[in-house]
């Protein structure tokens, strides 16, 4: 039996997140962030998509392509476990995996054929901008819901319960960036920073460290205290 298993990206992944920092940990967290697939030779014909329009779901099977370089452990500290506890690597969702193999189902919103370019736009996708896609499934209600799943680690979503406050400068910059890119850039912000992008091991400190995150081509400084998440700037990333 040959070991070996060489696969080529499909498509690859147009998204506003340009670091690993600060992508929501789970897909779906972030609904109102939108990314466009670009199908690759030879892939990329409207034969291949046909009937793809049916779907309002699909799956992404993707390369986790920064991780690639970085090898994998048996034993791994998930976030949600605050960063001390261990837990094998096949039980979590970590991306340095024997194979650096990601899946996340997304919402399709649209199919467009341009220029002889087949492109797909999704929303709900926490993938890295530029992430190689391997392949595409249809989701089945039917079969992909298992409604008496469990999983007593991960048993609920978790994300902050604070309001998301914005300084007067960085109001200012919402609301010239949010016309300039037209995207629903306040609700963006707030989903992705709801979602607690932080170190785990930065949790629960009482000092109000102010952290950046690269949003499109924007740095998004902001901290997190016990009563807000407060925007403090918004401006082009140098």
């Amino acid at each position: 039996m040959n070991s070996t298993i060489t696969f080529e990206p499909i498509a690859i992944i147009h998204s506003g997140y340009k670091e690993k920092f600060g992508i929501p940990r789970q897909p779906g967290l972030a609904g109102s962030m939108t990314a466009t697939i670009e199908l690759l030779p030879p892939c990329n014909s409207p034969d291949a998509v046909r009937g793809l329009e049916q779907c309002s779901h699909i799956w992404l099977l993707f390369i986790f392509s920064a991780c690639v370089d970085k090898g994998w452990s048996p034993l791994v500290r998930p976030p949600r476990l605050g960063g001390n506890e261990k837990l094998g690597v096949l039980a979590s969702r970590s991306p340095f995996r024997p194979n650096p193999v990601g899946l996340s189902p997304v919402k399709l919103e649209a199919i467009r054929i341009e220029e002889g370019k087949v492109f797909l736009d999704v929303s709900g996708a926490d993938l890295l901008d530029q992430t190689p896609i391997i392949d595409i499934k249809p989701y089945l209600p039917y079969s992909d819901i298992i409604t008496d799943a469990s999983f007593d680690l991960a048993g609920q979503i978790e994300t902050l319960d604070l309001p998301v406050t914005f300084s007067a400068d960085a109001e200012i910059a919402l609301q010239q960036h949010t016309a300039r890119l037209n995207q629903p850039l306040q609700q963006q912000i707030e989903e992705v920073l709801l979602c607690d992008p932080r170190p785990a091991y930065h949790k629960n400190k009482p000092e109000q460290r102010e952290y950046g995150i690269r949003l499109y081509d924007l740095n998004i400084r902001w901290v997190i205290n016990e009563s807000s998440v407060q925007v403090n700037g918004i401006s082009i990333d140098q």
